[in-house]
């Protein structure tokens, strides 16, 4: 079915992520701390509490206003690489929204590509230097492929699944990219935990429209 995606749409998708941020905060810890600083789950837990507080202050009255909003919040408070990358992706994504207030399937399809390619240009990563953009391009793929048949909770879900899916296929990676890359071969064996936050914020948005 095709659910409506408005801005209540768009806060709910940011209160999830901020609740799946604290549940899965150590995980995300545990997880960078394998194969780099430890300081992931830390930094995006205390990234989306900034932006519940930044909603709470002021509503936003589009969705692309609620992700301009998230973009801000995440660069000023998220440490490391995660606060210039979920920020740039989040920036990008609320351009290609722009004022509309509601997204329908092609422009949600189009705003997560536009995210997508906001990572990669900040990041300079590519499919399979284990990063997040593993589970980004995915994602995006499988979005744009669900996009045609105009249901917006398809599109999420679609997403969704291939984030999980991506977040998995890193584990045997051999990191190119960031922190992880010192490691050498060493880094094979454990999961991104960029792919794996990125995994966690995409369910959040499927989960807002179900």
């Amino acid at each position: 079915m095709t659910v409506t995606l408005d801005v209540t749409w768009a806060v709910k998708w940011l209160t999830l992520s901020a609740q799946a941020m604290a549940e899965h905060r150590v995980e995300l810890i545990e997880l960078d701390r394998a194969i780099g600083d430890s300081d992931h789950g830390e930094n995006m837990d205390r990234g989306f509490q900034a932006v519940l507080d930044k909603l709470a202050e002021t509503p936003p009255e589009t969705p692309g206003a609620a992700l301009k909003l998230t973009a801000m919040a995440l660069m000023s408070k998220v440490g490391g690489a995660a606060g210039p990358l979920y920020g740039t992706a989040f920036l990008r994504a609320a351009t290609a929204l722009g004022d509309a207030a509601y997204v329908d399937a092609p422009a949600l399809a189009a705003a997560l590509g536009a995210a997508r390619d906001g990572i990669v240009a900040r990041g300079k990563a590519e499919s399979g230097d284990k990063t997040m953009v593993d589970a980004w391009t995915p994602a995006v793929e499988a979005a744009m492929a669900a996009a045609g048949d105009g249901d917006t909770l398809a599109v999420l879900i679609a997403a969704a699944e291939a984030a999980e899916a991506g977040a998995v296929a890193t584990d045997p990676l051999v990191a190119r990219k960031g922190r992880a890359s010192y490691l050498g071969e060493r880094s094979a064996g454990h999961r991104d935990p960029g792919a794996a936050s990125s995994a966690l914020i995409l369910r959040a948005a499927a989960g807002a429209a179900a």
